[in-house]
């Protein structure tokens, strides 16, 4: 059974509905990548049909593979298909591991909308109620230092910044690591 998270809707802003990715997600995922902004700071840039159906494919090889969880976030719409709007990943999931990591973007048509910290927030929840059992206690989100908007989803989310990392290819910048601990487990109250 699919995974499907919802960030509910607000008073400004619409629902998000959080799901795998799918084959008709490709036409939209090649829109979102003619983005110059969003192509700065990605690692694997979607080029064309061929490279969209990688992403998809692995996307579905990760959630085969239990260890990474890719989210396409979509805002629904009345009188027409949903809208891809962003995604998040959850990457480097492993019993028994720690730590995993956090990733998303946002399409450029979906920014200061709120949008990424909503979603990261729904995953985040997410994986904590998953995969604490396993182990899970920390999740981390990386981005470039110069990467301002990343910074603010980070804060706005929990995410406090830890460290600077030193540049490492494809990135030719320091980064910052956020870290959110697991939320602490309920105490249960003896009778």
């Amino acid at each position: 059974m699919p995974v499907l998270l919802r960030a509910p809707a607000t008073a400004h802003r619409a629902e998000l509905v959080l799901r795998p990715w799918c084959d008709a997600d490709i036409a939209e995922l090649i829109e979102v990548y003619r983005d110059p902004e969003l192509r700065r700071w990605v690692r694997r840039p979607v080029n064309d049909v061929n490279g969209a159906r990688r992403w998809v494919t692995r996307s579905r090889q990760g959630w085969a593979a239990g260890s990474r969880f890719s989210f396409a976030v979509l805002e629904p719409r009345p009188a027409a298909a949903d809208r891809l709007v962003a995604t998040v990943v959850l990457k480097e999931v492993l019993p028994g591991r720690e730590h995993a990591e956090v990733g998303y973007w946002t399409a450029a048509w979906a920014r200061g909308r709120g949008v990424a910290p909503r979603a990261v927030e729904a995953v985040t929840d997410w994986a904590f109620a998953r995969f604490a059992a396993t182990g899970l206690a920390r999740l981390e989100l990386l981005h470039q230092i110069d990467n301002l908007a990343s910074c603010r989803v980070a804060e706005k989310t929990g995410y406090l910044l830890q460290e600077v990392l030193p540049a490492r290819t494809p990135f030719p910048r320091d980064g910052h690591r956020h870290v959110r601990g697991a939320p602490p487990a309920p105490r249960r109250v003896q009778a």
